[in-house]
């Protein structure tokens, strides 16, 4: 069965989809369009995705990747010293240098200056961190397999004259994040506190009643909810609302029973006359 992803669905609400063109990594790209795969367009999720950083967010993960940068050389000592292997997010650390570090500064002061709002180019992050532009598309890369960053590709779309492509790739856009996954290779000081059993209790509670309502959700109203805007938003509540009618078609005119049920005591009957004859 095939995937379809979040932005190839996006694009298909739009009826764009064309086979037969090639994107840039190789893979058949339905929209002929000069873009990658699993972008979504811009200015259709962008509220959604953008989180304004807390008061000293942005200084405490730069805090923690520095940590981490120093987890993954002591890391890398241990494989030349002792020959260990490394598991998944250990080689992960291990591959978090000074450039990372960089550029997730880098993003870090734009979350903060912009509100959380960061989508820089490749060109421009490596202008600002004087490093090469392979360097920086390596840093994103390690940062996003940590989890110290979410990105997401874009297109947007583009006038042109004549046949051709309307769409064409623009830049990520990026969130940060503390990743759980590094907290143990952090100092104490530097985990966050947990929670008192109260708040847990109320989250799990939260959690809960949130379930029931979506469970209470007719199909139009459930893709709604989980979808908060955009194209596919529109595309799905349709669906949900055809799906909706026609359950509530079966269930106001439910299909008759069969004849089966009350020809058999008949055929009963006359086996007991052929059984008396």
């Amino acid at each position: 069965m095939a995937v379809i992803t979040v932005g190839a669905a996006s694009l298909q609400a739009l009826g764009v989809l064309r086979p037969g063109r090639k994107a840039r990594s190789g893979a058949t790209h339905c929209t002929g369009a000069p873009v990658l795969r699993d972008s979504v367009e811009a200015g259709t999720f962008e509220e959604v995705f953008f989180a304004a950083p807390a008061k000293g967010e942005t200084d405490t993960i730069l805090r923690a990747a520095r940590r981490a940068r120093d987890a993954g050389r002591r890391l890398r000592r241990d494989v030349r010293v002792e020959g260990r292997s490394l598991t998944g997010l250990e080689g992960q650390l291990a591959a978090l240098t000074d450039g990372a570090v960089r550029v997730l500064e880098e993003i870090l002061t734009l979350a903060r200056l912009n509100a959380g709002r960061v989508y820089p180019t490749y060109d421009y992050l490596a202008e600002a961190t004087s490093l090469g532009r392979a360097t920086v598309a390596r840093a994103l890369h390690v940062l996003d397999a940590i989890g110290f960053i979410v990105r997401q590709r874009r297109f947007k779309r583009v006038e042109a004259q004549g046949p051709g492509p309307r769409y064409e790739q623009t830049s990520n856009v990026y969130r940060a994040c503390l990743p759980a996954g590094i907290l143990r290779y952090l100092p104490r000081w530097m985990r966050p506190a947990p929670l008192p059993d109260d708040m847990l209790q109320r989250e799990a509670d939260r959690i809960e009643d949130t379930r029931a309502m979506l469970a209470g959700l007719g199909c139009r109203d459930l893709a709604r909810a989980v979808i908060v805007d955009g194209p596919l938003a529109k595309v799905l509540a349709k669906f949900g609302a055809v799906i909706d009618e026609r359950e509530r078609e079966y269930h106001d005119d439910p299909q008759p029973l069969t004849d089966s049920s009350h020809s058999l005591p008949k055929r009963v009957g006359l086996a007991g006359q052929h059984s008396l004859a």
